[in-house]
């Protein structure tokens, strides 16, 4: 046999062969380029362009007709189309020919936004390559240098680009010189695109053949197939999106999944384009489907590893699981769905493998569940997507992050203000805190930095200039502030004062010491769980005269008044007053001494005390949002 090998060396060259002696396990294995494919991805900051361009390069190749293709044709999710952002990561599989060779190209289009970074992770994993997409009229934003950082550290091959060059009054030369500073390359090799229009794109394209390394393969390796996204048909089970990084899988073939220990038959195999389509297998560096017929959802999960039954296993090193930021309690108005509501989060749960949630109950809104999310858009999304897919008609509470709370030779981690345990037996409390990035124009950042100095409990990190002209120079800035600072208004506070110019990621660092509260608020007498917070305590009775006076504008009248309070403990630290809805009783009388009058009303008072001894308060849904609303 190493004859053999030997033979096929010199016959076709020893560039092509790599060869392992392994005399142990008698096995001779050789790894060998595979030349036809190149797997990359579209990197950027939200709204630079992504999608629009994989719209181009479906064109180019002849994926989708021009008759056919719409704007951002790989957005599959109606929500993606709506709001005209990228949500979900979605691959597609086209053919192409360059100077007479035939190439398959295997693109993952990904999102922009910071809440959906770990879509981004999860693509970056899959391929060898990376398109960083910079647009020209806004240059470097901050998700632009985190989506570079996570591709730096995948090792992948960057290549820079910068879209919309048809925009009018350009300073191009300036973003490609920044570019150029940050990737390393310089500023003649970094091509200039308008996705609109298809200006370069093909130059592009070709670039990428050229540049992206194709995929090494060990020709004699058992199966090992990473799945990096999955989603759930009610006809065929969970369908697994796969990268083959070794060995082969075909239809019909007995497989298994490594890490749940689970055993089944890969019914079909395929690739994307960008519908699912059929083959007869999926060989080592090339990224497809399985169908595994798996009706136990919990069976197949994103990054394991799928092997050949009776092969050896040997899991890929999968991905780092991701860390939720935001939790919140999601019911059904209807305390009799709880459980379509449970199947709707584990069916979610499989196409977003950054959400968690654990049961929860309340006394007010029944039996529901604590959802974790990577940030405010992420809950959002998800909260449409269980209306819209599932056919769900919900309740969500305020969203708040998670405390370390530190008793007696122990901790744990709360997630909601219900959970907060009695202070008697508190010995610390620690909070989230992480890095803030904000890339702003420079005439902006001297209102964001005094607005950020305003909150009192951010931490100045550095400060630094982007751009090579003073007409285009921008200033990054670091910070390093509570989690909790992020969940109010942040995000439009920055836009607002930077005129819709400024752009913010931000990284999870560490818990740190915080002196927290829960604020619990009375509606009738009767405290309402799902309406607590936890506050700073040196800001509690701001928190509870906003909250309490909030509700009242959102808390329908009763027959009866009712108080709303904001109290820490038995300390009442704000309280308003809802006027009883008045029938006019006095409106048969038509005249007379006015004690009848009194005597009326005297009647009327008593029998609305009366009342509200047993009167129930029903709390409107948006209730339970108001409290964050300033």
């Amino acid at each position: 046999m190493l004859n053999l090998f030997r033979r096929l060396l010199l016959t076709e060259g020893p560039e092509l062969f790599y060869l392992t002696l392994e005399p142990k396990y008698h096995r001779i294995s050789f790894t060998m380029p595979k030349l036809n494919i190149r797997n990359f991805c579209i990197i950027s900051h939200i709204d630079h362009g992504k999608s629009t361009l994989a719209d181009r390069f479906l064109e180019i190749t002849g994926t989708i007709s021009k008759d056919k293709i719409e704007p951002q044709y790989l957005d599959r999710l109606p929500l993606e189309k709506e709001r005209g952002i990228t949500i979900k990561l979605q691959p597609v599989t086209m053919n192409y020919k360059l100077e007479g060779n035939d190439y398959i190209l295997n693109l993952i289009d990904t999102p922009g936004h910071v809440d959906f970074s770990y879509e981004v992770s999860r693509s970056l994993v899959a391929v060898e390559g990376a398109i960083l997409l910079v647009d020209a009229s806004q240059g470097i934003q901050a998700q632009t240098l985190a989506n570079f950082h996570l591709a730096q550290q995948q090792g992948l091959k960057v290549i820079p680009a910068i879209n919309k060059v048809d925009l009018p009054h350009l300073d191009l030369d300036s973003v490609k010189k920044e570019l150029s500073e940050l990737t390393g390359v310089s500023s003649e090799d970094i091509i200039g695109i308008s996705a609109k229009t298809g200006h370069g794109v093909q130059e592009l394209l070709d670039k990428v053949i050229k540049k992206v390394p194709a995929p090494e393969i060990i020709v004699d390796q058992p199966l090992s197939a990473l799945i990096f996204d999955s989603y759930f048909d009610e006809f065929r089970g969970v369908v697994a999106f796969v990268r083959i990084f070794g060995g082969s899988v075909r239809t019909n073939q007995k497989i298994k999944l490594i890490k749940t220990d689970t055993e089944s038959i890969a019914l079909n195999v395929g690739i994307f384009r960008p519908d699912l389509v059929d083959k007869e297998s999926l060989s080592a560096g090339e990224i497809g489907y399985i169908v595994t017929g798996l009706k136990d959802i919990d069976k197949c999960r994103v990054g394991d590893t799928v092997s050949i039954n009776g092969q050896e296993d040997k899991a890929l090193s999968g991905y780092k699981e991701p860390q939720p930021m935001v939790f919140a309690g999601i019911y059904p108005k209807d305390g009799s769905r709880q459980e379509k509501l449970r199947k709707a989060l584990d069916k979610l749960k499989l196409n977003d493998a950054s959400l968690i949630f654990e049961p929860e109950d309340s006394s007010a809104l029944g039996f529901g569940f604590r959802v974790g999310f990577l940030g405010l858009l992420h809950l959002d999304i998800t909260m449409e997507r269980l209306k819209r897919e599932y056919s769900l008609d919900l309740v969500i509470t305020a969203p708040s992050v998670s405390y370390k709370i530190f008793q007696k030779n122990s901790f744990k981690i709360i997630k909601s203000p219900s959970s907060f345990p009695d202070p008697s037996y508190i010995e610390k409390i620690e909070e989230p805190w992480v890095r803030i990035d904000i890339v702003s124009p420079q005439e902006c950042f001297g209102l964001l930095m005094e607005f950020l100095d305003s909150l009192g409990r951010v931490k100045f990190v550095s400060l630094k200039y982007i751009g090579a002209s003073q007409k285009s120079k921008r200033a990054l800035i670091h910070y390093e502030a509570p989690l909790s600072l992020l969940l109010v208004d942040f995000y439009d506070k920055i836009k607002g004062l930077s005129k819709g110019y400024a752009s913010y990621s931000y990284e999870f660092l560490d818990y740190r010491l915080a002196d927290v509260v829960r604020l619990d608020i009375l509606v009738a007498g009767d405290i309402v769980d799902q309406l607590a917070t936890i506050a700073y305590r040196d800001r509690a009775y701001i928190s509870g005269r906003r909250i309490v006076k909030k509700l009242k504008e959102v808390l329908p009248r009763q027959m009866f008044e009712i108080k709303v309070q904001a109290a820490i403990g038995g300390k009442i630290l704000a309280s308003e007053r809802i006027s009883a809805l008045r029938k006019d009783v006095t409106a048969k009388l038509y005249g007379g001494d006015v004690s009848r009058k009194n005597k009326l009303l005297k009647k009327q008072k008593k029998g609305k005390k009366k009342l509200m001894q047993f009167g129930k308060i029903n709390i409107p849904p948006e209730a339970y949002m108001a409290i964050i609303v300033k």
